[in-house]
């Protein structure tokens, strides 16, 4: 199957091309970019207009649950704590395995329709959560989530190993998911490692999100700060760190001499009263940012297009610096930074021959950007979910005309709206 783009103005996000460059077209076979260059005239089975749009890499959200879509605006008014013991958890231990299959096909959709093509999850029944990403095409990077205290939590290890070997599919990936320091302790979470070590796995966990975390952290692992812990028992590890927003300018000095990466979920930390990361300060280190949203619990939806804006309008205002956090930058965060976060730089992230087709295109000829006197910004600031026209992943168009073929989505809604009616209960 050969796909061509025509005419397209394009972002790749590749170090080797010009930032931006007009009326380009691309070649895509089967499941991979095979030439990018002005002009090509060889045969296609499909050919795709892309002319006065914008064509650039799929989004990629680095931290998320995305069985939560059904927990959507369910925070406000609460504290933290009392949210997640009060809402989440009662509701949680009433889920069935279809309801995670159902929750996730919608947030499935909402990805596709906003222009994320890869997504890294936490949570339970994962089977569900993978069937779903392979019926919409997404491409997946998830975990079966560990936290433990006690032998018989090792388990959860031994569930992981059984998913891994379970699906083989190229849009499907793992890393270990330990929940958070402050929900295992230290014997159970070198466990955690060891394994991640022996099946060349990345780490992924919450760290630091809330002041409560990291006090929690320091008691239960006994140091001065949990950047100690990350020294000493992560330091052969490959770490997607959720959140830390937490962390002083030392912590993150020596955050930079780890092999850690930042998933950065500005809208859930301001949501939940966590505060604001110091993303100015690990840039400056030499930390590799990406961008996550949440689950929709605490982040309400998983448009990466909200998530760049607040990325770049946080870090100007909190540190009084509107030179800073330049708005290509902010597109690496949402695009190669994530699939150098997630381990998968040499297969996404950007567009380039040889790798994956995940692409979306962008509409911005509408008036709120217009016109257009910095095409980075004007998609960090005023673009939107709505902008995205066209979703690829892995060569396969999953929209095209804001339309998704083959998914019923008023139904999908429907049973969604039908299981937190019953849960709520």
């Amino acid at each position: 199957m050969r796909t061509l783009i025509k005419n397209s103005n394009l972002i790749s996000m590749s170090e080797n091309r010009e930032k931006y460059e007009e009326n380009i077209d691309i070649l895509i076979e089967d499941k991979k970019i095979i030439k990018i260059e002005k002009g090509i005239n060889e045969k296609a089975d499909k050919t795709i207009d892309a002319t006065g749009k914008i064509i650039m890499p799929g989004f990629i959200n680095t931290h998320a649950h995305i069985s939560m879509s059904i927990f959507r605006e369910t925070v406000d008014g609460y504290k933290t704590q009392d949210w997640l013991k009060e809402k989440i958890w009662p509701m949680e231990d009433q889920l069935q395995e279809e309801d995670i299959y159902w929750a996730t096909l919608l947030s499935c959709i909402e990805m596709i329709k906003t222009g994320t093509t890869t997504v890294n999850d936490m949570y339970f029944m994962t089977d569900q959560i993978i069937e779903a990403a392979l019926k919409t095409g997404i491409r997946l990077q998830t975990t079966r989530t560990l936290m433990g205290y006690e032998e018989k939590d090792e388990q959860r290890l031994v569930e992981l190993e059984e998913l891994i070997e379970k699906y083989q599919q190229d849009t499907i990936s793992f890393n270990v998911g330990i929940h958070g320091l402050y929900t295992s302790n230290e014997p159970y979470v070198k466990k955690c490692i060891q394994f991640a070590k022996e099946q060349n796995l990345p780490v992924h966990m919450h760290f630091c999100e809330n002041a409560q975390e990291r006090e929690d952290i320091k008691r239960e692992y006994c140091v001065k700060s949990p950047i100690e812990v990350i020294n000493r028992d992560f330091s052969e590890t490959h770490n997607i760190l959720a959140h830390s927003v937490k962390l002083d300018n030392k912590d993150i000095q020596e955050l930079a001499h780890t092999n850690s990466y930042i998933s950065h979920c500005p809208i859930s930390n301001l949501k939940l009263g966590c505060g604001v990361a110091n993303i100015k300060e690990m840039l400056e280190n030499d930390v590799c940012v990406s961008l996550g949203t949440d689950g929709q619990g605490s982040g309400s939806n998983l448009d990466m297009f909200e998530t760049m804006k607040f990325t770049a309008l946080l870090q100007k205002g909190w540190n009084e610096e509107p030179e800073i956090m330049p708005a290509y930058e902010v597109l690496k965060m949402a695009t190669i930074n994530g699939a150098n976060a997630l381990g998968l730089e040499k297969e996404i992230g950007s567009i380039e021959e040889g790798k994956s087709a995940d692409v979306i295109m962008v509409n911005l000829n509408e008036t709120l950007t217009q016109p257009i006197n910095n095409v980075f910004a004007e998609i960090v600031y005023n673009a939107k979910g709505t902008n995205v026209v066209m979703t690829m992943v892995n060569g396969k168009v999953l929209m095209q005309d804001k339309k998704i073929d083959g998914m019923e989505e008023e139904e999908v809604a429907h049973k969604c709206n039908e299981i937190i009616k019953r849960i709520e209960k």
